[in-house]
């Protein structure tokens, strides 16, 4: 699962998992709606080690962004991140470790966090939330200071170009924090994308493309985990039950575990590829191991 220069690649991401008009707790966060009616849900950021090449993901241990007691004000993704860095550095303290996450949290604060703890990170960046950022990357186009890569997939028919720009200010509220930023565009016959990312490394042509690799691979947390999760029968946003307080966050916490199990015994278990093949199909495979535990 080694990624790059002995980092492995870790992707955070934040969705819901339980939300309810009827039904509220006192852990649960509130969403207030124009027209008076008020939603509870609730949250949990979860990280998972994850590499472009590697089909599993491996997740780790989450954290709940529940309200807590004697505060009126909603739980925070910024808070949660806080406490899951701190947990997760006790545990691998000596771990290195490139974060990947969405653009949403590309922030001074969040970049402050995690280099607090020693980890170095892949972000999304858009022109809407970092003007300041693609401004000064237009500017130093003219100038030279913008080298561009291009590769040609003659196979899929895709061309795929990569712009890179280093030492640049994240936006106007924090221009003292620097950053690096990649810009990625694929075009082929009937289809064009455009990405771009920030990263606190130091790019150059001769590794930016293995970066954007690892800044696209934050979508296995989503693929991988939260929609296996969701849709095969594990049912994560239909739990059993939501409680008084903490049954929800257990049950959420009971199916990351059931997820890590999903994801390692197909790579890591020497029994597993062959009674998969015997059955020939994943779901009627997991389908024996219900019965088993019903049985």
């Amino acid at each position: 699962m080694v990624f790059l220069d002995d980092h492995d690649l870790l992707s955070l991401d934040g969705p819901g998992y339980v939300s309810s008009k009827m039904i509220h707790g006192a852990s649960c966060r509130q969403k207030t709606h124009r027209h008076g009616r008020v939603t509870s849900d609730h949250q949990m950021l979860g990280a998972a080690m994850v590499h472009p090449d590697v089909r599993e993901v491996m997740p780790l241990r989450p954290e709940p962004i529940v309200q807590h007691e004697g505060t009126d004000h909603n739980a925070c993704e910024r808070k949660a991140a806080k406490r899951l860095m701190t947990k997760w550095r006790q545990d691998h303290p000596h771990l290195k470790c490139i974060v990947t996450d969405e653009s949403l949290r590309a922030n001074a604060p969040h970049l402050e966090t995690l280099q607090a703890h020693h980890l170095h990170s892949i972000r999304g960046g858009t022109e809407g939330e970092h003007a300041l950022l693609f401004h000064q990357v237009q500017v130093a186009e003219p100038a030279g200071r913008v080298p561009d890569s291009t590769r040609h997939d003659r196979t899929a028919g895709l061309v795929h170009r990569c712009r890179l720009v280093n030492d640049v200010p994240l936006n106007a509220s924090k221009a003292g924090v620097r950053v690096n930023f990649m810009e990625y565009g694929e075009s082929g016959k009937d289809q064009v994308q455009h990405c771009s990312w920030v990263t606190d490394g130091r790019v150059n042509p001769r590794h930016v493309f293995r970066l954007l690799r690892g800044g696209r691979a934050r979508w296995k947390i989503e693929h991988e985990t939260w929609n296996s999760l969701k849709h095969p029968g594990d049912h994560v946003a239909h739990t059993d039950g939501h409680g008084q307080q903490h049954l929800s966050v257990v049950l959420a916490m009971l199916l990351r575990l059931a997820c890590l199990v999903d994801q390692t015994q197909p790579r890591w278990c020497a029994w597993f590829p062959t009674v998969w093949a015997t059955l020939g199909r994943k779901r009627l495979l997991w389908e024996r191991m219900r019965a088993l535990c019903y049985d």
